[in-house]
């Protein structure tokens, strides 16, 4: 529902980009703690740990991260979102 309003809002230069990674491995690459701390409940509302998450159903963009370094998730996006925004 907030998707759906951000792009009515927006419009026709709304471009939804989901950054697939599962929680796992947001969990493993997480420098700060935040999760583990969201896991001992000492931080409330926690997006995919006390939070419910809702994976969009039909981005614009996806990037699977899995398996890919931060340069080519990037790349990839760069290259995806490159062909949407010029006009």
């Amino acid at each position: 529902e907030i998707r759906a309003n951000a792009k009515k809002i927006i419009g026709n230069d709304f471009v939804e980009v989901f950054i697939n990674t599962p929680i796992e491995e947001c969990e493993k690459r997480d420098v700060k703690g935040l999760y583990k701390k969201a896991r001992a409940g000492e931080i409330k509302d926690f997006t995919g740990i006390n939070a419910p998450f809702e994976s969009p159903t039909n981005p614009d963009i996806e990037i699977k991260t899995i398996g890919k370094s931060i340069d080519e998730s990037v790349n990839e996006l760069f290259n995806q979102i490159l062909p949407k925004i010029k006009k």
